[in-house]
Order: structure tokens, then C-alpha cells, then sequence
């Protein structure tokens, strides 16, 4: 396996039961797919560098994660079609790290 990380945001508004639900079902579409998640990091509200869909301010969270290549075709499906995220990024982290 190898490892990535997934940075995504939300609309800040969002409630926080609803947040929640969200996180869980990524962390079940990296654990279906026999990934380990390493750790997972909310950064809280940051200023955007710029407005996107009319929003100023988004709501990070930043999961490390160990996968097949294979699955993350899988989250990123999953990730397009979840109408909270507004951006993601998943990044393959250099291996000597």
C-alpha cells in the first residue's frame, strides 16, 4: 500500500452532525477498500485565497492514509458526488517521508 493524503473542504455553515456524517463516510470508503488511516487532522475555518461558489471561508480537514492505487479511484468518485465538498485533493506523499 501507499501512502496518500486527502485535503477537502466544506461550506462552513455546515452543521457539525452533518460534518460528522460526512467524515464518516470517507473514512468507511478508505477502510472498505482496505486502507489504514493514519491520522486525521481538522484545520478548522481558513480564509480561501479566493471566492468559489460564492464562499469566502472553508472548513479543512487533512486525513494521511494508506491505500492500494486501485482505491482511490473509488474516493474520488465518492468525493465528486458528496455535495458538501466543495474541493478535494488527493496527493501521493513521497515514500522517504
Amino acid at each position: 500500500m501507499k501512502a496518500y493524503e486527502l485535503l477537502y473542504f466544506v461550506d462552513p455553515v455546515i452543521e457539525e452532525d452533518a460534518r460528522e456524517a460526512l467524515s464518516a463516510r470517507i473514512e468507511s470508503t478508505i477502510t472498505s477498500q482496505d486502507g489504514v488511516i493514519d491520522s486525521i487532522e481538522p484545520w478548522g475555518k481558513r480564509k480561501l485565497a479566493y471566492e468559489i461558489n460564492k464562499l469566502q471561508d472553508g472548513d479543512y480537514t487533512l486525513i494521511n492514509f494508506h491505500a492500494k492505487p486501485t482505491s482511490i479511484a473509488e474516493l474520488d468518485r465518492v468525493l465528486r458526488i458528496t455535495d458538501a465538498v466543495v474541493r478535494f485533493m488527493v496527493v501521493r506523499k513521497d515514500p522517504t517521508e
